[in-house]
């Protein structure tokens, strides 16, 4: 079955991140290979969920929105398949900036 980005909708405090492409040459001009990049940390932010709920079952609202750029944890997240491309479900708690 094959997924299509606007039919993901994130439950509770997740939120689905496209990565970025990392740049494919450094500052100096080298070209990398696939195999030496490292895996990007920005992405833009696809679909939210509507938040957390505490434990008197208030909603905690989401502090980022669709449309943002943000820097996530390197390791955080879960990787999926969308559209033939690998984007992430991460918790809001995993997202450590947003890119102004």
């Amino acid at each position: 079955m094959q997924i299509k980005p606007g039919s993901v909708k994130p439950l509770f405090d997740n939120v689905l991140i496209k990565p970025l492409e990392e740049e494919s040459k450094t500052p100096s001009g080298i070209v990398l290979p696939e195999s030496a990049k490292e895996k990007p940390q920005i992405g833009q932010i696809m679909a939210v969920g509507p938040g957390a709920i505490d434990e008197d079952g208030k909603r905690i609202l989401m502090s980022v929105k669709v449309g943002q750029k943000v820097i996530y944890k390197k390791w955080g997240g879960n990787e999926v398949k969308i559209d033939h491309q690998e984007w992430l479900v991460v918790e809001q708690k995993d997202i450590i900036a947003v890119i102004e």
